[in-house]
């Protein structure tokens, strides 16, 4: 079954492709469930204002179009009501609010700052030395730990900035390989990099000495679009050859997540 979980909208200001477009791309790529986990707002203690993500006041009207959307095209496909969201521990109370008054259907865990985006760099930036690495693994294991997730999305974020896989990143790897092994949550093979790569010839995420290391470990693997753009959803070749490459790892993969229950 194709299925993605990870799907964003132009609420985060870096996606394109109205809601409803993005439903219709999927249906034309041959997903038969299409989850929505578009960056999460937080109700901040102080005054920042975050450039990627929407605010707590349009948490309503993401809900409320995308049910509508769900019943528009129940017949054609399944679609799922999430947010990608950080661990951040001053501010879990709120978001386990937020998620049993919207009766959200899931959550996935983007580990993209350590513990709040108020005072804390972009992991997939600013990764450029070990204190940064440490803190990226330290931020993904609390929060696997902590349960709520359905599972880790691109968990090899880091080697977005960090120059090369040495050894500092073969121990990061593996504590989360084998965290991840251990509570049995999926990490995501994400493709939402993967034209980029290809267009500027280089090595990111998926990065394949992380993912090998996730083998080892007996990781079970994910397939996420990451779609900021509609389009991403048509043509499923990327999504294809990510199936064959993790076939040939001999790494485990799930097309489906265990959804929030007693919202």
């Amino acid at each position: 079954m194709r299925t993605n979980y990870h799907t964003h909208t132009t609420r985060c200001h870096h996606a394109t492709g109205s809601d409803e477009e993005f439903v219709l791309s999927a249906i034309k790529g041959g997903y038969q469930e299409l989850g929505f986990s578009d960056h999460t707002p937080w109700k901040y203690n102080t005054n920042y204002v975050s450039d990627i993500r929407m605010t707590p006041e349009e948490l309503p009207e993401y809900v409320e179009s995308l049910r509508s959307l769900r019943e528009k095209y129940k017949e054609q496909i399944s679609l799922k009501i999430g947010l990608e969201c950080e661990y951040f521990p001053d501010y879990l109370h709120w978001l386990k609010e937020v998620i049993k008054e919207y009766q959200l259907d899931y959550i996935i865990f983007g580990n993209h700052h350590f513990h709040t985006d108020e005072k804390f760099p972009y992991f997939g930036r600013h990764t450029d030395t070990v204190d940064m690495l440490e803190l990226y693994e330290e931020s993904a294991i609390e929060g696997m730990e902590s349960g709520l997730f359905a599972y880790l999305a691109h968990p090899d974020l880091f080697m977005r900035s960090y120059p090369r896989f040495d050894r500092h990143c073969k121990l990061v790897s593996r504590h989360i390989c084998r965290t991840a092994a251990r509570l049995n949550l999926p990490l995501e093979y994400n493709l939402g990099y993967e034209d980029y790569n290809e267009d500027h010839g280089i090595i990111t995420i998926p990065h394949p000495d992380f993912w090998e290391i996730a083998a080892h470990e007996g990781c079970t693997a994910i397939i996420g679009v990451d779609a900021h753009n509609n389009q991403y959803l048509e043509t499923p070749f990327y999504y294809d050859r990510a199936g064959e490459t993790l076939k040939k790892l001999g790494i485990k993969v799930t097309d489906t997540i265990p959804f929030l229950t007693g919202k």
